[in-house]
């Protein structure tokens, strides 16, 4: 057997191989957040083959300042649960499991936006010369309440779990970088205080679904500039461990923000030497604990990624753009492709639609 085909337990989640698809943003979802019947048709298809796990895209905890772009999915209310129900269904059919990732913009918002955007800290965005407004305390329970509330919608959704996005440079993230967080109360500061809220937020959404309720993280491993006053791997560390201690079940280790986009997504990952690209970060982390760790970024070659498997590196392997390119590909992989089709070029950031392969729907 493929060291990919082997299944695999996060918690009480059980995923038949090693192969994931990293939340990306499709832009189908409906104006008002609702899921539509093009994503049931992108997820039936993903499913359909050969994916172990399937993390959905980016749903917003509140409205309106959680969103982050157009035509974005949303969980901030019970009305939305319906609709994660069918998308549920639709990849159980396939024989792949779901979970969806819950986030919150922070002060990463479509410059257009008519509202002012809420952060830690009032520190200017330079990819939108937006600055955000510096959030009160009321207003960070207010948000600890709302990740936990959808933390418990995506289980009535009967979604196998659910991600919290701590990465990107989005609201969380934000949250435990010193670049972004520059607080100097109990939310800020010190690598205690800029983790608490995500300490919050777990023990306030294990109160709504259990501590049994699979519960995955997508962890920042890097700003993209180092030195002081950014994010350091010791910091993620540091979270990475504290998050277990919490009962977070698995992590996918990424990295980089809106404003050091090309450090997220390499442009140009053409060669088996350019791809996983946040594996050293992701080793660090998974000697750090006992979870499984999930590597994303730059995965190309069917090679690249059984060797991370198997020298220890992650546990699982994440795909997005390659998916947007071929989402039949992890089939492919199985049965003889030596590498996915996509050349990084980014053209799947266009917010008009991922057109690389779904056609235009009246």
């Amino acid at each position: 057997m493929n060291i990919l085909s082997k299944p695999i337990s996060l918690g009480k989640l059980e995923v038949k191989n090693r192969f994931v698809r990293s939340a990306t943003q499709d832009f189908y979802g409906a104006p008002d957040g609702s899921v539509t019947d093009r994503q049931l048709e992108l997820y039936r298809l993903l499913a359909d083959n050969n994916l172990g796990l399937i993390i959905t895209a980016h749903a917003y905890v509140q409205y309106p300042l959680g969103k982050a772009s157009i035509n974005q999915n949303a969980i901030y209310d019970d009305k939305f649960i319906p609709g994660y129900r069918r998308l549920t269904d639709t990849v159980h059919a396939g024989g792949a499991k779901l979970v969806l990732q819950i986030s919150h913009a922070g002060r990463q918002v479509t410059p257009d936006f008519e509202h002012v955007p809420v952060a830690p800290s009032a520190v200017p965005d330079s990819s939108s010369n937006v600055v955000a407004r510096e959030m009160s305390e009321d207003e960070i329970f207010s948000l600890i309440d709302a990740y936990a509330a959808a933390m418990g919608r995506a289980k009535a959704a009967g979604c196998d779990g659910v991600q919290l996005h701590i990465a990107h440079g989005y609201m969380l993230s934000s949250f435990i970088s010193p670049y972004t967080n520059r607080r100097t109360d109990k939310w800020g500061g010190s690598l205690e205080n800029r983790n608490r809220i995500l300490g919050e937020i777990m023990a306030r959404g294990h109160r709504i679904v259990g501590k049994d309720y699979p519960v995955l993280v997508k962890l920042n491993s890097t700003d993209g500039p180092t030195g002081e006053g950014y994010l350091s791997l010791s910091d993620v560390v540091y979270t990475a461990k504290a998050l277990e201690n919490w009962g977070v079940n698995a992590i996918e280790v990424s990295g980089g923000i809106r404003e050091n986009r090309g450090v997220m997504s390499r442009a140009g990952v053409l060669k088996p030497e350019q791809e996983a690209y946040f594996a050293a970060a992701a080793q660090s982390i998974k000697a750090a604990v006992n979870i499984p760790v999930i590597l994303v970024g730059g995965l190309r070659s069917l090679s690249v990624m059984e060797n991370v498997v198997a020298s220890g590196v992650a546990d699982m392997v994440a795909l997005s753009r390659p998916l947007v390119k071929e989402p039949d590909l992890v089939t492919r992989l199985l049965s003889g492709q030596a590498k996915a089709a996509c050349v990084s070029c980014n053209a799947c950031f266009n917010p008009a639609g991922l057109r690389c392969w779904l056609p235009e729907k009246g």
